[in-house]
């Protein structure tokens, strides 16, 4: 992919905010997870007509081989053929009276639209297919009618709440939706609102990646749940929950596979994680591995800004300066992650750092397959709508479009939290 920008640090002051505390650093380590996007294939040509001509008569000549025509009728009877052509029989005769009766819908009548039609109900237990809506689906998600593969239900999910929302989408390449996400929101000790998104990335090249992502979102989100409400700030809580997190990826691995008796062909289920919650006053990011949290200001003349630094080999690169931005983004491991959960992860130290923004604006948190289409905070800002903090499920919706129109190669997940949180947002979902 083209050279991306360099990466904000969580350690620098993002602008139109005060800067409050961050903490984690970068670890290095070998796991092979790159999620450039590839590129789309060239569209094919329309394929050429097949032409064809005939020519000739079918007709057919009254000469016999080798004997000369006769120029008048015959004077002899035609030989008799062999064989007669026998005609199919004709139907027994029916009475009047007997005669079926056939209701043909007059032009009052409605006539039935089979798209709008009541279906048959399946029984209990069983699922009709979305492609043909007759036949059942087996065990594997196949029609036993048209054999057609039926949508996963992580295939596209959405969710919205008063004051956040989220959408996920399989993407155009992937056979599978890795990423999960959860939003939800509670109330501080003093009654004031905390919202909260958690989104997740599965490691590809890892097993089951789509259940250490899963697990991962629900234990980060529960954690928080049981934290704020009890006073704990929400910088720690944020910290605590990436390790309530990372506990239950590593629960998913193979205890024949320990620590100790590491096996390479053998990768444990992996993810990357990246989390956002907003208060009235506070906001507070927290991350481990290359998906981000983007801040946009509600007026667009103020600056946006990145508030998370990748966990990859091209931002090591740069922050150790051992390369230019230029060439780290032009090597084929720049997108290479360093950081992740999971029982093969050798060191874990979350990231986390809190903001408090000037003014209002939305939290955009993503993993890379939407962030591959926007790398900048510039071009991210471009993407959000305007009225994102009025519609953030819309402004979700737009966003995963975006990915899907520039080619959808990766899983593509968001969540929209508009700053300040409001009011309404108080309450446990």
């Amino acid at each position: 992919m083209a050279p991306g920008p360099a990466p904000a640090s969580a350690h620098g002051s993002a602008p139109g905010m005060a800067h409050g505390s961050a903490s984690g650093s970068g670890e290095a380590s070998s796991h092979a997870a790159g999620h450039a996007p590839g590129q789309a294939p060239a569209s094919g040509s329309a394929p050429a007509s097949a032409h064809g001509s005939a020519s000739g008569s079918g007709e057919a000549s009254s000469h016999a081989p080798g004997h000369a025509p006769t120029s008048a009728p015959a004077a002899h009877a035609a030989a008799e053929p062999d064989e007669y052509p026998l005609a199919a029989p004709l139907p027994p005769e029916i009475p009047a009276d007997e005669l079926p009766t056939v209701e043909v819908p007059t032009l009052d009548a409605p006539l039935t639209d089979p798209r709008t039609a009541d279906l048959a109900t399946p029984a209990a237990g069983l699922k009709v297919c979305v492609a043909c809506r007759a036949g059942q689906v087996d065990r594997d998600g196949y029609c036993e009618n048209c054999g057609h593969a039926q949508p996963r239900e992580r295939d596209h999910m959405e969710q919205e709440l008063d004051a956040v929302a989220a959408v996920s989408d399989r993407g155009l390449r992937h056979h599978r939706n890795e990423d999960a996400f959860t939003v939800s929101a509670t109330a501080l000790p003093d009654g004031s609102p905390a919202v909260v998104a958690i989104v997740c990335d599965g490691v590809s090249s890892a097993t089951r990646p789509d259940e250490a992502s899963l697990a991962a979102s629900r234990a980060a989100n529960e954690s928080m749940l049981a934290a704020l409400p009890c006073g704990t700030h929400p910088q720690q809580a944020m910290h605590d929950a990436i390790l309530a997190a990372a506990e239950a990826v590593n629960s998913l691995a193979d205890p024949a596979t320990s620590a100790h008796d590491h096996q390479p062909h053998v990768n444990a289920p992996a993810c990357t994680l990246v989390g956002a919650v907003v208060t009235p006053t506070l906001l507070v990011v927290g991350w481990v591995g290359d998906s981000r949290v983007y801040w946009v200001p509600v007026d667009r003349s103020a600056p946006p800004a990145r508030l998370t630094e990748d966990d990859s080999w091209a931002a090591q690169m740069v922050a150790a300066g051992l390369m230019n931005e230029a060439e780290a983004y032009a090597d084929e491991r720049a997108h290479a992650i360093t950081g992740w959960l999971g029982a093969d992860a050798y060191e874990l130290e979350p990231h986390t750092a809190s903001f408090k923004p000037d003014r209002p604006g939305v939290v955009v948190v993503c993993t890379d397959g939407l962030w591959n289409y926007a790398e900048g905070a510039e071009e991210m800002a471009e993407v959000v709508p305007p009225d994102a903090a009025d519609r953030p499920l819309h402004s979700a919706q737009v966003l995963v479009g975006h990915a899907l129109d520039g080619g959808g190669h990766d899983n593509v997940t968001v969540a929209v939290l508009p700053f300040p949180a409001p009011q309404q947002g108080a309450g446990s979902a």
